[in-house]
């Protein structure tokens, strides 16, 4: 599939599903320190659909980046979390749209017969957990990579 807004770009935009935990945590590394203000998430009850546009780190390019001298890169990503039965928040007042959170990881609580509860964990003690009938995640870069304002990569203090 071609993207035309990566039509130029050497490589096509990022776009993985996770369907086991072990595919979450690919996921869940790649957001890592992505951000995103409250009014960029959307919760469609219709449609069973829980959508975060993200600005996360090009982690998954960061040592080629540093081999070649190149700056560090952000992109904007969608995630997708689908089958969604309800969700919750904790720690984050919905109401100011303006608020912008930081996600630290991502993480699945298995319950019966597949469904289970996936964890948005947010700096500041917040989360999001959306219960779920089956684990089932989509994430892709829906903007080309562009270069961090700060120019410096997240760090994160041992």
């Amino acid at each position: 599939m071609t993207d035309a807004r990566f039509s130029d770009a050497a490589e096509g935009p990022l776009a993985l599903r996770a369907e086991t935990p072990e595919d979450l945590a690919v996921i869940a590394a790649l957001v890592q320190d992505a951000v995103l203000p409250m009014s960029e998430i959307s919760w469609e009850a219709k449609a069973r659909r829980l959508a975060l546009l993200v600005n996360r780190c090009r982690w998954e390019d960061l040592a080629q980046a540093e081999a070649e001298g190149r700056p560090f890169e952000r992109v904007q990503s969608l995630l997708v979390v689908s089958d969604v039965t309800g969700i919750a928040s904790t720690g984050i007042d919905r109401r100011d749209r303006d608020t912008v959170l930081s996600i630290l990881d991502l993480s699945w609580e298995p319950g019966a017969d597949g469904a289970g509860r996936l964890i948005v964990t947010l700096a500041g003690d917040g989360a999001i957990a959306a219960s779920v009938e089956c684990l089932s995640v989509d994430l892709r870069d829906v903007t080309r990579p562009y270069r961090a304002v700060s120019g410096r990569v997240p760090h994160h203090p041992d």
